[in-house]
């Protein structure tokens, strides 16, 4: 399943955050491959300061995945550090941080 989500960055924080995500993040990306998350990649949009995060998921059990990825310690300590660089969409819905977006084109 291709996920896409969508989300702003904060002007004043942008350069923190692109310095967040320069780096290799070994347990993250270990932590991400367990919750079956491939091919995740955020692209940035200028000057609407918005970040498109796109990624597959490959496992078979979606919210159990996302439960157990969000309960790590290690994520815990990445969103303490990347939330603060985000605001989410004006339309975001009542406890939403990144706004997923529904897939309308596919092409393998």
């Amino acid at each position: 399943m291709r996920m896409g989500m969508v989300i702003g960055v904060k002007p004043d924080r942008l350069a923190e955050y692109k310095a967040l995500h320069a780096g290799p993040r070994p347990e993250m990306n270990a932590a991400l491959k367990e919750a079956n998350i491939h091919g995740y990649s955020i692209f940035l949009k200028e000057p609407e300061n918005l970040l498109f995060g796109l990624w597959d998921y490959r496992g078979t059990d979606y919210e159990g995945d996302m439960k157990r990825l969000g309960e790590k310690d290690v994520t815990k300590r990445w969103l303490s550090l990347t939330d603060p660089c985000q605001t989410p969409l004006a339309s975001a819905g009542e406890g939403e941080w990144w706004s997923f977006m529904q897939c309308v084109f596919h092409l393998d």
